[in-house]
């Protein structure tokens, strides 16, 4: 054989053989082993490279399909596990062919296509990742960078297409820079290494990260690169700058080009300039066209943040601060941002580009910040304000160039004053302008960073106690000619928040100095005003701005000084007379009444009532809350209650404006809805507030006052127009003043509700209910604003608890919701008076009248004037009630019901949800029964067409029942036997549902079945409940019921039949939920009787038999019924449990287990096999039910009451078997941590029950079913199901009282156990198994601990705990699995602490460093952030702090032999600390805990810190142990002083 084939590489290398056949010879030559070639693997691989180089080198000519064949063929060769195997048994093979590979990706480049370059990828690829082959690239690093640069290309092409991204090229890349990192790592030239990455990758890596940053990924791209890859990428590249661009070496280039000459000079006088300028290279790298023109501004903005962050990561010390700054002014300088500086034309950037830039700005200053780079005396004196001019000249451009729609544009000028306030000082002025008084600001996106840029000016103006400043730069803008209609409101709802925390801080006078300020400026321009839409505009806007300081102040009080409270009353005195009388005068003109009045008009009534409001309100706040304070109204006070005979006259709290003057003000609000007329609502309100403040308030007054409140938005409310309102009363427009009306009526409906007619209180309740159907409908696309609408308000109300206190306006909301569902039913039974609801919601009956029969007169307006007429009201409408509930039950009987369309169903779903909101258990007992009768009506007298969704229908269905079962846990619940017999009301549900079951046998499968029977059954078992606790007819009810019961057969037909024809599964479901929670009551309510009342329960007893007799008959049905091979229908196992619950029980009332001799015989044989059969299916179904938590939870029941049972149980392997079960239960696929959780008090239940009664043989069994779970083998085959299982079973059998020879056992084994724990946690290094495994070890470990007080007594054994702690993983994890493992690790500590406190002593090394990690962590995430991001993530973090100061305290009160380490833990604490800046609220719990341990160190310890530590951590020991001493120390001694 071996003569036919020696020719193999002469007719390779022949001319006379075809390309074809050359490469399937090479192919057979490969991998066969008759081939017979000395050296056969380097001659193929020699005679392919040669090859393909000669093609490239253009000696060769070849078809485009033979070259593909030769890549193809030389990527399986270098794939081959052939190669594999002599590259590993030590056969040298040289490759001569990377610039061939080279030159293709480049060909490929250059052609801008990457077909047919898969093969030569894989072949790069394959060469990389064996070692041995990748020595091609890596002994000559210009090949591998010459590589990478390709690759990069080819990735920048693949990024910037629309064609979807595939795996092969960004894996090669991402191995290829692996490559290269190695290799630059062992450079030992960085001049070379710079001159490389500038030269060829510098380019392309920056465009390469920002294609990967701004590509919209789509689901067509590669999974993998889009999750993983592209961030992998986007650090590779950056660690590739930082070592090529900015090694340490190149520092002294970079000072050198970077720092002016005379600073040169002063460092290093006479050195010769290096020759290298990487300032300058880089920059000209960016400048360079090396991107489209498109892109190429983007990316630039993009990279010069990242090289800045580099190089302040490489360079940043305090030394090298001026060199920090001086790159930053030359990256900036790469921005087209500087082009502006220097006269270029703003209209050459478009939107985006300002977008952009602003953003790169924004991170360059942000890090300037960050990095402490600026210091304000040391540039004035050593720099002479070098860094000052820069920044200042960046002011001068962002506030000249406003950009008011960019969030980053406030965000940088937020920047430069938290640098230094004296940058923008000069600029104060145009910022103000351009950033807020005429910033067109609507996107909350911009809201946000404009709102913090003022809320920093605040703050800023404020410590510098030049706030008057401020506002004086504020009321100039303001004054400015403007277009005044269009601008915003000065101070948002938000600003005015931040406004009130500077007030808080500030000297009165200083406040009074603004209030002062803002006076004159009206004074100042009310004579302007008349006829002048601009300037009644501007008054507008400073009104605004007093009305935000006179009610954000600080109020006076006695302790007030008296210059101040002096100075205020003046201040308001010169507001009275010198602003508001005249401008009232000035609306006294008479006005056209048929015509809309002027604008300049309209704004000065605005401004007019505005300050009238502010004034009396702040008049009135401080004549109350000070007794220094005398008001100028002060001799008009007496008279108030009953000068004024009109509800809006208040002109007698209001001296110098007649009343005359006041009506004409008053008429012209009225005539438009906006800031005015609110006003005159809040001062009828005041108006109110000050006649119930007098002893005998004029009833009458209050009325009309409430009325006109009601009134004067009813009109804006009815035209059913509204938008949001952020709560800035001078931002009210017309369509903003609905909200703001409602929210006023709704806020002070408790002082209104009291004083206004019942047909007023009908006109809210309809208003209310039309709101929240309208927000219910418009609910998923509610905005995220935090702003006021009618929706939110009444939604908030109906949350609230004051509600089912308002007696009158509960009773009305129920009656609108009747009257709202009537409207939902078809026109034909709208039309029918006859019908429940109809007359449930009749205008002719006064449903009221049950709360007026208990109430007094006075408290509602329109109360019946004898007892007569109120009795017989009450007669009527109970006499209603009885007569709805005959006809609900008639219909239901018919069976009539009507017929609802989807959409109407739909609607009854909203209503529904509108109920729930209501608190049903507080409802009075007439509007009890009518909610009753309602849900009644829905459930017995309605059906869902045919045509209607089945789960929809069952929705519906189970929200009635779930909302019954509510109603009948109310304190009025028993009210609804008033009007009809329990058994008729059962009987015609129970009928309603049988009848309406028929369309759901199709969705028996689904969980919103499961779902509708829980609440059919929660219903049922409730309404039964009360019949028991009744017993008022009990017998007679419950006989009724069952016999009703026995007489239905499920069938979907009419005619009854045994042979079960038309069996209907659902019926049978239905019947058997009915039985089973009949039987349930009875057998719960007999074992709740004591024994010497069984004699009294006899009824119950002979009732109950009869019922357990038919609920087994119905089980056997279902069962039989049930298709072979068919898991058992949910509704079923409650029902066998509790058939065998009940048959247990009646076995006790009559004397079983009285003699312990003979316990069988209490079943009967058919009920025996009926129980272990259905036990059979159970264990047969539960190990493949994971995902089925109602199942579950059900069969662990059955299980626990089957195996209490030793009739069912003769054999000596049930224990074992079940818990085999359990097991592969909990290894199942489906299973998680929460359903575990979930189903975790049934599991712990059926073990008790187990483990009680099983022999010790059975619980040797199970120790060792657990513990094969916890095999290392089990772990290393990553069954990570199986070991969970194993861990959870321990934790289980710890939860159960074991005794005897099963307690020596298990603790036998205890030690075993810890170490399996150990060595499975230092097998799961996965960071995806830490809540499936790490978590559960960490609660087992805590949990054995505990228990094992006083039996674990070898110290080593509970130090292996310590082992577990040290290598769970506590960073890079998300905020739940965080807190998971973080508690998981306190509770194993703490069960130290209090149960093995020797051993913590033993071992403290560990036990310290296991809790300093925590100390660490908690440390590490609760650091000072610009953006605390999500707040729930925050609280997870508080807890852990808290628990951290609890361990402090435990340490602390447990162990005083640990004094001795309470130094080194005091170290610990501070050399960690110095490292952060801790949020403050993280701060307080650690502080508080180190010092429970600063408690425990004496003067020694105290003085060796001191002298010991480093000099950065020295100090902040200083700071702790000062405030130890001033804070905790002086505390702690002053209560030991009264401690006896």
């Amino acid at each position: 054989m071996a003569a036919v084939y020696s020719g193999v590489h002469l007719k390779l290398k022949s001319a006379r053989t075809p390309w074809g056949d050359k490469v399937k010879l090479a192919r057979f030559a490969w991998v066969s082993q008759q081939c017979f070639l000395p050296n056969k693997e380097q001659v193929l691989l020699d005679w392919v490279s040669h090859t393909l180089v000669s093609y490239y080198n253009k000696k060769l000519d070849l078809e485009d399909e033979v070259v593909e064949k030769l890549w193809a063929y030389l990527d399986d060769v270098i794939r081959s596990r052939r190669l594999q195997n002599l590259l590993k048994s030590g056969k040298t093979i040289s490759l001569s062919f990377s610039i061939v590979i080279n030159e293709r990706l480049s060909e490929a480049c250059l052609q801008k296509t990457q077909q047919n370059i898969g093969s030569v990828l894989s072949c790069s690829s394959g060469i990389l990742s064996t070692p041995s082959l990748s020595i091609i690239y890596t002994a000559k690093c210009e090949l591998l960078v010459d590589l990478l640069s390709k690759l990069a290309e080819l990735a920048c092409q693949q990024l910037a297409s629309d064609d979807a991204v595939g795996s092969q090229l960004f894996s090669i890349l991402h191995l290829t820079f692996a490559q290269y990192l190695l290799i630059q790592r062992q450079q030992t030239n960085p001049n070379r290494v710079f001159g490389q990455v500038t030269s060829h990758l510098l380019q392309p890596c920056l465009l390469l990260r920002h294609l990967l940053m701004v590509r919209s990924w789509t689901q067509a791209d590669d999974n993998h690169v889009r999750q993983h890859l592209s961030r992998e990428i986007r650090n590779q590249v950056e660690t590739l700058l930082r070592a090529g661009l900015f090694q340490p070496e190149l520092f002294s280039s970079y000072k050198e080009e970077l720092l002016p000459e005379r600073e040169l000079q002063e460092k290093k006088k006479g050195a010769l300039k290096s020759l290298l300028l990487p300032v300058n290279t880089v920059q000209t790298k960016l400048a360079s066209g090396f991107c489209e023109p498109a892109i190429h501004g983007a990316v630039v903005a993009g990279s010069v943040s990242l090289l800045y962050k580099l190089f302040l990561d490489s360079y940043c010390k305090a030394e090298n601060h001026l060199v920090c700054f001086h790159m930053l002014s030359r990256l900036y300088g790469c921005l087209r941002l500087s082009g502006l500086q220097q006269g270029a034309r703003e209209d050459a950037l478009t939107p985006a580009d300002w977008s952009t830039e602003l953003l790169a700005l924004e991170q360059l200053l942000s890090l300037v910040l960050s990095s402490d780079i600026y210091n304000v005396a040391s540039d004035r004196i050593r720099h002479k304000e070098v860094q000052f001019g820069f920044y200042r000249k960046l002011a001068q451009m962002l506030v000249s160039h406003s950009q008011a729609s960019i969030p980053a544009w406030f965000r940088c000028l937020k920047l430069l004053i938290s640098l230094n306030h004296l940058i923008i000082e000069p600029d104060l002025v145009d910022l103000v302008a351009s950033a807020w008084v005429d910033a067109k600001v609507s996107e909350l996106r911009t809201k946000k960073p404009q709102e913090a840029l003022l809320s920093a000016l605040f703050q800023t103006y404020s410590k510098l106690r030049q706030f008057p400043r401020l506002f004086e730069e504020v009321l100039t803008v303001i004054c400015w000619p403007a277009v005044d209609e269009l601008r915003l409101p000065v101070l948002s709802a938000g600003l005015t928040v931040k406004l009130r925390e500077c007030l808080l801080e500030l000297p009165p006078n200083q406040i009074l100095d603004i209030v002062c300020l803002l006076v004159e400026k009206c004074q100042i321009l009310v004579p302007a005003v008349k006829g002048s839409a601009d300037m009644a505009l501007k008054l507008m806007s400073v009104s605004s701005v007093l009305h935000a300081f006179l009610f954000n102040m600080g109020s006076l009080d006695d302790v007030t000084p008296a210059p101040v409270v002096l100075r205020t009353q003046s201040l308001l005195a010169k507001m009275q007379e010198g602003v508001i009388q005249p401008l009232t005068e000035l609306l006294q003109a008479p006005g056209r009444e048929e015509e809309e009045p002027d604008l300049w008009l309209r704004k000065a009534s605005d401004s007019a009532l505005l300050l009238i409001y502010t004034w009396i309100e702040v008049d009135t706040l401080f004549a109350i809350s000070c007794t220094k304070y005398v008001s100028p109204s002060a001799e008009n006070a007496g008279a108030a209650a009953t000068a004024a005979a009109k509800p809006w006259d208040v002109s007698a709290f209001f001296p110098g404006v007649e009343e005359q003057c006041w009506e004409r003000v008053v008429e012209l609000a009225s005539s438009f809805a906006s800031t005015g007329k609110y006003c005159l609502e809040q001062l009828t309100l005041q108006k109110m507030k000050m006649i119930l403040m007098q002893t005998q308030g004029d009833v009458q007054a209050l009325q009309h006052a409430a009325a006109f409140i009601l009134e004067a938005g009813r009109a804006t409310m009815n035209r059913g127009e509204s938008e949001p309102w952020d709560g800035d009363i001078s931002a009210i427009n017309e369509l903003a003043y609905p909200t703001a009306h409602w929210h006023l009526v709704i806020s002070n409906l408790t002082i209104l509700l009291p004083y206004i007619s019942l047909k007023d209180v009908q006109y809210i309740a309809e208003v209310l209910l039309e709101a929240l159907v309208l927000t219910r409908a418009q609910e998923a696309a509610a905005d995220q604003e935090p702003s006021i609408s009618i929706g939110k308000v009444c939604l908030s109300f109906m949350h609230s608890p004051f509600l089912p206190e308002m007696k009158v306006l509960h009773c009305a909301f129920l009656t609108s919701l009747i009257h709202q569902f009537t409207r939902v039913l078809p026109s034909a039974a709208r039309d029918s008076v006859d019908l429940p609801l109809q007359q449930l919601s009749a205008g002719n009956i006064s449903w009221h009248e049950e709360i007026l029969a208990s109430s007094n007169p006075v408290d509602v307006v329109e109360a019946p004037p004898g007892n007569k007429q109120l009795k017989d009201e009450l007669s009527l409408s109970w006499k209603t009630l009885e007569k709805v509930a005959q006809c609900i039950l008639q219909l239901a009987k018919n069976g009539s019901p009507v017929i609802l369309k989807e959409s109407q169903l739909e609607s009854c779903l909203r209503l529904l949800e509108i109920t729930s909101l209501l608190k049903l258990d507080s409802l009075l007992p007439s509007d009890c029964v009518r909610c009753f009768l309602v849900l009644l009506s829905l459930v017995a007298n309605t059906r869902a067409s045919v045509s209607c969704s089945k789960l929809l229908s069952l929705k519906f269905l189970r929200t009635c029942f779930h909302l019954l079962r509510c109603l009948q846990a109310g304190r009025n619940a028993n009210s609804v036997f008033k009007v009809f017999h329990a058994s008729d009301v059962l009987e015609a549900v129970i009928t309603s549902q049988l009848t309406a079951s028929k369309f759901f046998t199709d969705a028996l499968t689904d969980p919103v079945w499961a779902e509708y029977l829980q609440e059919v059954q929660a219903s049922l078992e409730h309404f039964l409940q009360m019949i028991v606790e009744r017993r008022q007819s009990m017998k007679l009810n419950l006989e009724k019921f069952m016999s009703f019961l026995v007489s239905c057969k499920p069938g979907a037909g009419g005619a009854k039949s045994k042979c079960c024809k038309n069996w209907n599964p659902a019926a049978e479901q239905l019947l058997l939920v009915s039985f089973t929670t009949l039987c349930r009551v009875l057998t719960l309510y007999l074992q709740q009787q004591p024994e010497k009342k069984l004699q009294s329960t006899d009824i119950l007893s002979a009732l109950l038999e009869p019922v357990v007799q038919q609920l087994g008959r119905t089980v056997e049905h279902g069962l039989q019924s049930n298709t072979q091979n068919q898991p058992l229908p949910v509704a079923f196992i409650p029902s066998v449990t509790t058939l065998l619950k009940a048959d247990v029980s009646h076995a006790v009332r009559k004397g079983w287990q009285k003699n312990p001799e003979e316990p069988s015989g209490f079943l009967e044989p058919s009920r025996v096999k009926l129980y272990q059969e259905f036990y059979t299916q159970i264990l047969r179904e539960l190990p493949s039910a994971g995902g089925h938590l109602q199942f579950l939870q059900s069969a662990l029941q059955f299980l626990t009451v089957f195996c209490s049972v030793p009739e069912l149980c003769p054999g000596k392997e049930t224990a074992v078997t079940v818990v085999f079960a359990i097991n592969k239960l909990l290894a199942g696929p489906a299973i998680t941590i929460q359903v575990i959780k979930s189903i975790e008090p049934e599991l712990t239940e059926v073990l008790v029950q187990l483990l009680g009664s099983c022999s010790a043989e059975e619980f040797y069994a199970i120790m060792r079913l657990v513990l094969q779970g916890l095999e290392m083998k089990t772990i290393w085959q990553q069954k990570a199901k199986e070991v969970l299982s194993a861990i959870m079973l321990i934790k289980l059998v710890l939860s159960c009282p074991l005794s005897g020879d099963k307690e020596k056992a298990f603790w036998f084994a205890s030690p075993q156990i810890i170490t399996a724990l150990m060595q499975t946690k230092e097998a799961c290094q996965d960071q995806s198994l830490t809540a499936t495994i790490v978590v559960p070890i960490l609660e087992t470990a805590a949990a054995l601990l505990r228990q094992g007080e006083g039996v674990l007594l070898n110290p080593h054994h509970v130090a292996l705990a310590f082992n577990i702690l040290l290598t769970v993983p506590l960073d890079h994890l998300k905020a739940e699995d965080y807190g998971s493992v973080f508690l998981g690790v306190h509770e194993v500590l703490f069960s130290v602490v209090q149960c093995h406190p020797k051993v913590m002593l033993k071992a403290a090394p560990s036990f310290l460093n296991s809790f300093h990690r925590l100390v660490a962590s908690v440390m590490h995430e609760g650091r000072q952030r610009g953006d605390r991001g999500n707040t729930d993530d925050f609280e997870v973090i508080l807890k852990c702090a808290h628990l951290v100061e609890r361990m402090y305290s435990h340490i602390a009160a447990k162990t005083e032999e640990f004094t001795v380490f309470s130094a080194f833990i005091v170290a610990q604490y501070v050399t960690e600390l110095q490292k952060v800046t801790l949020h403050p609220a993280v701060k307080k719990h650690l502080t508080e805990g180190i010092y429970h341990i600063l408690d425990l160190c004496i003067e020694r310890d105290v003085k060796f810190l001191s002298a010991s530590l480093p000099a950065g951590v020295r100090e902040v020991f200083k700071d702790l142990y000062n405030d130890y001493n001033r804070y905790h120390k002086a505390k702690k001694q002053g209560e030991e002083k009264y401690t006896a």
